[in-house]
Protein backbone atom coordinates (compact mmCIF):
# COMPACT_ATOMS: atom_id res chain seq x y z
CA UNK A 1 0.00 0.00 0.00
CA UNK A 2 1.51 3.32 -1.13
CA UNK A 3 1.58 6.13 1.43
CA UNK A 4 0.09 8.71 -0.93
CA UNK A 5 -2.67 6.36 -2.09
CA UNK A 6 -3.96 5.56 1.36
CA UNK A 7 -3.58 9.05 2.80
CA UNK A 8 -5.76 10.35 -0.05
CA UNK A 9 -8.56 8.10 1.24
CA UNK A 10 -9.40 9.59 4.60
CA UNK A 11 -12.31 7.36 5.45
CA UNK A 12 -11.70 5.98 8.92
CA UNK A 13 -11.69 2.25 9.56
CA UNK A 14 -12.18 0.48 12.87
CA UNK A 15 -8.42 0.11 13.34
CA UNK A 16 -7.68 3.84 13.01
CA UNK A 17 -5.96 5.04 16.17
CA UNK A 18 -5.36 1.51 17.44
CA UNK A 19 -2.27 -0.32 18.61
CA UNK A 20 -1.42 -3.61 17.00
CA UNK A 21 0.53 -5.91 19.30
CA UNK A 22 2.24 -8.89 17.71
CA UNK A 23 1.21 -12.28 19.06
CA UNK A 24 4.02 -14.63 20.21
CA UNK A 25 3.48 -16.84 17.16
CA UNK A 26 4.34 -13.96 14.79
CA UNK A 27 7.16 -15.41 12.69
CA UNK A 28 7.80 -12.42 10.43
CA UNK A 29 11.10 -10.96 11.62
CA UNK A 30 9.96 -7.47 10.64
CA UNK A 31 7.16 -7.59 13.20
CA UNK A 32 8.09 -10.06 15.96
CA UNK A 33 7.31 -8.52 19.39
CA UNK A 34 6.35 -5.27 17.70
CA UNK A 35 3.90 -2.58 18.75
CA UNK A 36 2.41 -0.69 15.81
CA UNK A 37 0.40 2.51 15.85
CA UNK A 38 -2.19 2.37 13.06
CA UNK A 39 -2.70 5.89 11.74
CA UNK A 40 -4.68 5.09 8.61
CA UNK A 41 -7.16 2.30 7.95
CA UNK A 42 -9.80 2.13 5.25
CA UNK A 43 -11.14 -0.14 2.53
CA UNK A 44 -7.93 0.67 0.61
CA UNK A 45 -5.68 -0.90 3.25
CA UNK A 46 -3.84 0.14 6.38
CA UNK A 47 -0.67 1.93 7.41
CA UNK A 48 1.13 2.18 10.71
CA UNK A 49 4.43 2.78 12.44
CA UNK A 50 6.35 0.35 14.60
CA UNK A 51 6.97 2.32 17.81
CA UNK A 52 9.36 0.03 19.69
CA UNK A 53 12.27 -0.48 17.28
CA UNK A 54 15.35 1.76 17.61
CA UNK A 55 17.36 3.00 14.66
CA UNK A 56 21.13 3.05 14.70
CA UNK A 57 21.37 6.50 13.14
CA UNK A 58 20.98 9.70 15.16
CA UNK A 59 19.15 12.94 14.51
CA UNK A 60 22.53 14.58 13.93
CA UNK A 61 23.23 11.98 11.23
CA UNK A 62 19.93 12.90 9.59
CA UNK A 63 20.72 16.63 9.62
CA UNK A 64 24.15 16.06 8.10
CA UNK A 65 22.82 13.64 5.48
CA UNK A 66 20.15 16.15 4.39
CA UNK A 67 22.72 18.97 4.32
CA UNK A 68 20.63 20.96 6.79
CA UNK A 69 23.64 21.57 9.01
CA UNK A 70 27.39 21.21 8.85
CA UNK A 71 29.43 19.24 11.35
CA UNK A 72 30.60 22.36 13.21
CA UNK A 73 27.03 23.51 13.85
CA UNK A 74 25.96 19.97 14.74
CA UNK A 75 28.46 19.89 17.59
CA UNK A 76 26.73 22.93 19.09
CA UNK A 77 23.27 21.39 19.16
CA UNK A 78 21.78 21.06 22.66
CA UNK A 79 21.59 17.53 24.06
CA UNK A 80 17.80 17.27 23.81
CA UNK A 81 18.03 18.01 20.07
CA UNK A 82 20.89 15.62 19.39
CA UNK A 83 19.00 12.93 21.31
CA UNK A 84 15.77 13.41 19.34
CA UNK A 85 14.49 9.84 18.79
CA UNK A 86 14.82 8.07 15.46
CA UNK A 87 13.01 4.77 15.14
CA UNK A 88 12.50 2.03 12.57
CA UNK A 89 8.91 2.64 11.47
CA UNK A 90 8.57 -0.40 9.22
CA UNK A 91 9.89 -2.22 6.16
CA UNK A 92 8.11 -0.14 3.49
CA UNK A 93 10.04 2.86 2.09
CA UNK A 94 12.59 2.42 4.88
CA UNK A 95 14.74 5.23 3.51
CA UNK A 96 11.94 7.77 3.90
CA UNK A 97 11.49 9.75 7.11
CA UNK A 98 8.19 10.60 8.80
CA UNK A 99 7.64 12.67 11.93
CA UNK A 100 4.72 11.74 14.13
CA UNK A 101 4.01 14.62 16.48
CA UNK A 102 1.65 16.47 18.78
CA UNK A 103 -0.71 18.93 17.11
CA UNK A 104 0.93 22.04 18.56
CA UNK A 105 3.04 22.10 15.37
CA UNK A 106 1.47 22.42 11.93
CA UNK A 107 2.65 23.18 8.41
CA UNK A 108 1.03 23.03 5.00
CA UNK A 109 2.21 19.44 4.69
CA UNK A 110 1.03 18.25 8.12
CA UNK A 111 -1.73 15.63 8.10
CA UNK A 112 -3.93 15.15 11.19
CA UNK A 113 -4.11 11.44 12.00
CA UNK A 114 -6.13 11.82 15.22
CA UNK A 115 -7.58 14.61 17.34
CA UNK A 116 -4.20 15.20 18.99
CA UNK A 117 -1.57 13.71 16.66
CA UNK A 118 -0.33 14.81 13.24
CA UNK A 119 2.09 13.45 10.67
CA UNK A 120 4.58 15.52 8.71
CA UNK A 121 6.95 14.02 6.13
CA UNK A 122 8.75 17.09 4.79
CA UNK A 123 11.96 18.89 5.65
CA UNK A 124 10.21 21.85 7.27
CA UNK A 125 9.60 19.94 10.50
CA UNK A 126 13.17 18.63 10.58
CA UNK A 127 14.43 22.20 10.31
CA UNK A 128 11.99 23.33 13.01
CA UNK A 129 13.15 20.61 15.41
CA UNK A 130 16.81 21.43 14.79
CA UNK A 131 16.10 25.10 15.51
CA UNK A 132 14.15 24.43 18.68
CA UNK A 133 10.80 25.34 17.08
CA UNK A 134 9.41 21.86 16.70
CA UNK A 135 6.42 20.19 18.35
CA UNK A 136 6.29 19.49 22.07
CA UNK A 137 6.17 15.74 21.50
CA UNK A 138 7.51 13.97 18.44
CA UNK A 139 9.42 11.02 17.08
CA UNK A 140 10.97 10.39 13.67
CA UNK A 141 10.32 7.06 11.98
CA UNK A 142 12.11 5.64 8.96
CA UNK A 143 9.73 3.60 6.85
CA UNK A 144 6.27 2.33 7.69
CA UNK A 145 4.21 -0.85 7.79
CA UNK A 146 1.59 -1.23 5.08
CA UNK A 147 -1.20 -3.66 4.26
CA UNK A 148 -3.37 -4.01 1.17
CA UNK A 149 -7.19 -4.15 1.17
CA UNK A 150 -8.41 -6.66 3.75
CA UNK A 151 -4.90 -7.98 4.46
CA UNK A 152 -4.57 -6.73 8.02
CA UNK A 153 -8.09 -7.79 8.92
CA UNK A 154 -7.24 -11.32 7.76
CA UNK A 155 -4.01 -11.35 9.80
CA UNK A 156 -6.02 -10.42 12.90
CA UNK A 157 -8.55 -13.19 12.20
CA UNK A 158 -5.61 -15.60 11.78
CA UNK A 159 -4.41 -14.65 15.28
CA UNK A 160 -1.38 -12.63 14.20
CA UNK A 161 -2.22 -9.51 16.20
CA UNK A 162 -3.97 -8.18 19.24
CA UNK A 163 -5.44 -4.71 18.94
CA UNK A 164 -6.46 -2.08 21.46
CA UNK A 165 -6.94 1.69 21.71
CA UNK A 166 -3.65 3.54 21.30
CA UNK A 167 -2.06 5.39 24.18
CA UNK A 168 -0.57 8.73 23.14
CA UNK A 169 1.96 8.77 25.95
CA UNK A 170 3.31 5.41 24.86
CA UNK A 171 3.60 6.53 21.23
CA UNK A 172 6.08 9.24 22.19
CA UNK A 173 7.72 7.44 25.13
CA UNK A 174 11.43 7.14 24.40
CA UNK A 175 11.84 4.03 26.55
CA UNK A 176 11.58 1.24 23.98
CA UNK A 177 12.95 -1.82 25.78
CA UNK A 178 9.77 -2.78 27.62
CA UNK A 179 7.18 -1.08 25.41
CA UNK A 180 5.91 -4.45 24.14
CA UNK A 181 5.12 -5.60 27.67
CA UNK A 182 3.58 -2.23 28.56
CA UNK A 183 1.36 -2.33 25.48
CA UNK A 184 0.11 -5.75 26.54
CA UNK A 185 -0.60 -4.37 30.00
CA UNK A 186 -3.00 -1.86 28.42
CA UNK A 187 -5.15 -4.89 27.71
CA UNK A 188 -4.60 -6.39 31.14
CA UNK A 189 -2.37 -9.12 29.72
CA UNK A 190 0.90 -10.38 31.17
CA UNK A 191 3.43 -11.58 28.63
CA UNK A 192 4.09 -14.75 30.65
CA UNK A 193 0.42 -15.65 30.46
CA UNK A 194 -0.11 -14.80 26.79
CA UNK A 195 -1.11 -17.80 24.71
CA UNK A 196 -1.81 -18.00 21.00
CA UNK A 197 -5.50 -17.37 21.64
CA UNK A 198 -6.65 -14.16 20.01
CA UNK A 199 -8.32 -11.36 21.91
CA UNK A 200 -9.29 -7.78 21.22
CA UNK A 201 -10.17 -4.77 23.36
Amino acid sequence: MKFSTLMDKRERGFLDGQFLIAMPAMNDGNFARSVIYIFAHSSAGAMGFIINRPQQITFTDVLLHLNLMDSNDAIMLPNHTREFPIQCGGPVESGRGFVLHSDDYSSESSIPVSDEISLTATLDIVRAISNGRGPDRATMLLGYAGWGPGQLEEEIVQNGWLNCEANEGMIFDRSLDNKYQRALSLMGIELSALSTTAGHA
